[in-house]
């Protein structure tokens, strides 16, 4: 698949925003140990990819009634779904210089991913977190991601990659009380 960036600007995959909190402190100072036991800038995205899709579970799989959205309220609670796991992720990897975007799968709703920038290509990335049958790995060398849509049940992969959280992905996840809530009110579509 030919992933199109939504800008050709390469520095608004650099850029902060509400969701993508870079700026705040507790995404600095996370982005800065995961920083100081990696020698290069590969090490870091595989050491911060890791850190989000193992280190903070996603919430349906622990339970976790609280939806969050904001990269730094995900790295301080410690939970959240897909969107938010891709968030927080884009926000450690754009603290360290490292371009980032967001995209997604239609697999019945939306599924949130994020895509780095290395060699002159994007490499998408999916920080969901693994469990029995998803096996989700970082990789340069081809996809590892934790779902491959099914095109007979018009399921795919959404080519375009967004600078900034989807409005449609921003708002359900805003507007949720819940999990529970957010589950009746899941994106279906961009």
């Amino acid at each position: 698949m030919q992933l199109i960036q939504e800008t050709p600007d390469l520095s608004a995959y650099l850029a902060a925003d509400e969701a993508i909190d870079h700026h705040h402190p507790l995404v600095r100072d996370t982005a800065a140990r995961l920083a100081a036991g990696v020698a290069d800038s590969y090490e870091y995205a595989r050491a911060a990819f890791e850190f989000v899709r193992d280190g903070i579970p996603h919430s349906q799989d622990s339970g976790d009634l609280r939806v969050t959205w904001r990269a730094s309220d995900v790295l301080e609670r410690s939970t959240g779904i897909c969107y938010a796991k891709a968030h927080a992720l884009a926000a450690l990897l754009r603290a360290e210089d490292i371009p980032t975007a967001l995209c997604y799968q239609n697999l019945g709703v939306l599924h949130g991913l994020v895509a780095v920038r290395f060699n002159g290509a994007w490499h998408r990335q999916d920080p969901r977190g693994n469990k029995p049958g998803v096996d989700a790995r970082f990789s340069l060398d081809g996809e590892r991601l934790a779902f491959t849509p099914d095109p007979a049940s018009n399921e795919m992969d959404y080519p375009v990659l967004y600078a900034a959280p989807h409005p449609v992905v921003l708002n359900a996840l805003r507007a949720a009380s819940d999990r529970p809530h957010l589950w009746r009110t899941l994106p279906t579509a961009l």
